[in-house]
């Protein structure tokens, strides 16, 4: 296990009618956007509670909605100037995963001191100060909610950056199950894809010897297995939309990353086909993992078979072999199998996307010398081969 440091300040604020406490937690007669995508928060009876709370805090509140899955930086930089005009004191995220990636970036924008903020995505400059944000999830997937991590988007220009400071970390984040009870299918099968690529970026390298997150992990998943069939139903049971939020959460908050090494090429290659297509986050992943895991087999063959056994029992392949190519083999399709019995397709053709936007994607990765994975075992070749399989 390798040597790390751990700190996650976020304050995790859990159950039903928690949004209630929003009250607790703003400070009184300030200044906060709040900030939003499409309207749900409105339909759903979110909004309204969120307004209710805050109401009791005297506050001054503006608001900023239409942020966009997979947010984009135009729209972004529209609130870093609400942010810096309004002299705003706090921003309230409520909402999902691009939500709070996108509300981590307009509160160290606004702050930031630099030229052109566009720095921050594709330099990983260094910002010094940030407003202060809280969330509310309505969409369990990226445990933005509980990490300091972000994900922008640049539609113009078909890039797609991540980013991170210290300083994005929220102060709280209020996670009420009941949200869950209105979520269509498509946005529960991206998360269920999203959660499993999580867990499986931080485990499905080589053996760290780290006992403890082999096992958190391994739990997660079959947490996610087990809840699968019942989540995507419409009839959801509230003890199911908690344990399924929680996992969310858990997958990407840096718990499972103690002391072990990560990969997060496929993330990396499923933002290139969400620049490229416009590819939902999760549809990406269910597309790119199999492949990854086909490409890497040598590379990641420990943690292969353990993957099979300890997550899906398998120790032999489907022709009753024990031989670890088979078993390899084996448990990829069931991965597979797995994504699509959530209603992910898992093919790049199924989409009409074919070999001119995985050379484009090539381009870019040779271009900007990008090596990926654990150790950087990643090379363009090997995403050229990976997207490739996934014809």
């Amino acid at each position: 296990m390798n040597n790390f440091i751990f700190n996650n300040p976020v304050k995790l604020i859990f159950g039903k009618g928690q949004i209630s406490r929003l009250s607790e937690e703003i400070p009184d007669g300030i200044k906060i956007m709040i900030t939003y995508g499409g309207g749900s928060i409105k339909r759903n009876g979110v909004y309204d509670k969120v307004i209710t709370a805050l109401k009791k805090c005297n506050s001054d509140i503006i608001e900023f909605g239409g942020i966009e899955a997979n947010p984009d930086y135009t729209t972004l930089m529209k609130a870093v100037k609400i942010c810096k005009d309004e002299n705003v004191d706090m921003i309230l995220a409520v909402g999902g995963g691009s939500i709070i990636d996108g509300t981590k970036f307009i509160a160290l924008a606004s702050k930031y001191k630099g030229d052109d903020p566009w720095d921050i995505l594709i330099k990983q400059a260094q910002v010094d100060d940030a407003i202060p944000f809280g969330t509310v999830l309505t969409l369990p997937a990226t445990s933005s909610e509980m990490n300091n991590g972000g994900v922008v988007s640049r539609r113009e220009t078909k890039d797609k950056y991540s980013f991170g400071s210290p300083l994005t970390y929220a102060k709280f984040s209020i996670l009420d199950p009941e949200v869950i009870y209105s979520l269509p299918k498509r946005q529960i099968a991206n998360g269920i894809v999203d959660i499993f690529a999580h867990t499986l970026e931080q485990y499905l390298t080589f053996d760290n010897k780290a006992m403890v997150m082999d096992r958190w992990a391994e739990g997660l998943l079959l947490t996610l297995i087990e809840l699968a069939p019942k989540i995507t139903k419409e009839d959801r049971s509230y003890d199911d939309c908690a344990n399924y939020m929680l996992t969310g959460t858990m997958g990407l908050n840096g718990f499972i990353s103690m002391g072990v090494v990560q990969d997060w090429a496929t993330h990396m290659i499923g933002h290139e086909l969400t620049a490229q297509k416009g590819l939902d986050h999760g549809q990406t992943l269910a597309i790119v993992y199999p492949g990854t895991m086909t490409v890497m087999r040598k590379e990641k063959k420990e943690k292969l078979l353990r993957y099979a056994d300890k997550v899906w029992n398998i120790t032999k392949g489907k022709d009753g072999s024990k031989d670890s190519d088979a078993i390899i083999d084996a448990v990829i399709e069931k991965t597979d199998e797995f994504f699509r019995s959530v209603g992910q397709k898992t093919r790049l053709s199924e989409y009409g996307i074919g070999q001119d936007t995985i050379d484009t994607i090539v381009s870019k990765f040779k271009s900007a010398n990008w090596n990926i994975g654990e150790n950087g075992i990643v090379t363009p070749s090997k995403v050229r081969e990976i997207l490739e399989s996934r014809l």
